[in-house]
């Protein structure tokens, strides 16, 4: 690991402000022979602590530094002139957090998590100690927090795959169509978007490149054959929700939401919001199939109108129809 590695660098940013304060004016040479680094990354490391501070963020609220010459002055610490202490809540907070990177696809360092969290574990668990009232208190009972993920699931065998070049067999649910199938792909690497992993593979049904959300997996076989996408397949680029766009051939939907539906907005990537005077707004949506939007919409009631396709706005009143034949209302 280099000093300008995540496991090496945050602690020294951590450090840098104390030692500054003790140190005023000192030389920014002298300062990285004593953290055992090259000026240039020193430099860096400063550079970054002025985008660090407080909640708010505003220029009142960063740590800030006065340079003069090749010296460095600490002038608003932002609160780092102390080491971090935590709570009891905080330490557990950060014991779910860790956790869950720990088990999250494409973590360059897990051994890096699995230490930081044995230390918080063990911290929280000593202090437990000392402010337990009965006397068979120990130090051995720190914050044990289970996420309910079980080894040797359908995640696994998913990771093994994209490890070892294999092919997958799946059992998925799709949200877009409400239904379960059955699918063989060709995992090409593993995602984490807004917090949710995700499996990208070639699926030989679609024939096309395609995310699968891991906690949709209902069942994963890793098959004896290679993982051999079409050369042409490529990946998705982008970040966040740019990654999670529907595929180009889905349906596109117009809708305008009245105040009560306004949720689905916020619940499902859409496009083109526009909002009206009313609370209403105006989205396009797409859709991959067009009897579970109808289910959508009808479930939605006239809290959304359907502007366009046609023949959505078609199959969404003779469904609406068929249900009141069936009560007599029609």
């Amino acid at each position: 690991m280099t000093a300008g590695g995540v496991a090496d660098r945050l602690p020294r940013l951590l450090t840098l402000v104390p030692y500054l304060l003790a140190r005023p004016g000192i030389a920014v040479a002298e300062a990285a022979a004593d953290f055992g680094i090259g000026e240039a990354q020193l430099r860096r490391d400063l550079e970054l602590l002025w985008m660090c501070g407080l909640p708010g963020y505003g220029p009142g609220d960063l740590v800030d530094l006065s340079f003069e010459g090749d010296t460095v002055t600490v002038t608003f610490d932002a609160g780092l002139r102390r080491p971090l202490r935590l709570s009891g809540t905080e330490a557990a907070t950060l014991a779910v957090a860790l956790r869950a990177l720990a088990d999250a696809p494409g973590v360059v360092d897990a051994d890096a998590v699995q230490r930081a969290l044995a230390k918080i574990e063990d911290a929280a668990g000593r202090a437990g100690t000392r402010s337990a009232d009965t006397a068979d208190a120990t130090a051995g009972d720190g914050v044990a927090v289970v996420l309910g993920r079980s080894p040797g699931g359908a995640e696994d065998a998913v990771r093994r795959a994209v490890e070892t070049g294999r092919a997958l067999r799946l059992t998925y649910y799709s949200a877009s169509r409400d239904a379960v199938g059955r699918r063989v792909v060709d995992p090409m690497r593993l995602l984490l978007v807004d917090a949710s992993a995700y499996l990208e593979a070639w699926c030989r049904r679609a024939e096309g490149v395609r995310l699968f959300r891991l906690d949709r997996v209902d069942a994963a076989e890793v098959l004896d054959e290679p993982s051999s996408p079409p050369p042409g397949a490529r990946g998705r680029e982008g970040a966040g929700e740019d990654l999670l766009r529907p595929d180009d051939g889905a349906h596109v939907a117009a809708l305008v939401l009245r105040p009560a539906a306004r949720w689905v907005a916020e619940y499902y990537p859409v496009e083109d919001l526009h909002a009206d005077d009313d609370g209403s707004a105006r989205v396009t949506m797409r859709y991959g199939d067009r009897d579970w939007m109808v289910r959508l919409v009808l479930g939605l009631g006239d809290a959304v109108e359907v502007l366009a396709p046609p023949d959505l706005a078609a199959a969404t009143r003779a469904r609406a129809l068929e249900a009141l034949a069936a009560y007599g209302e029609a």
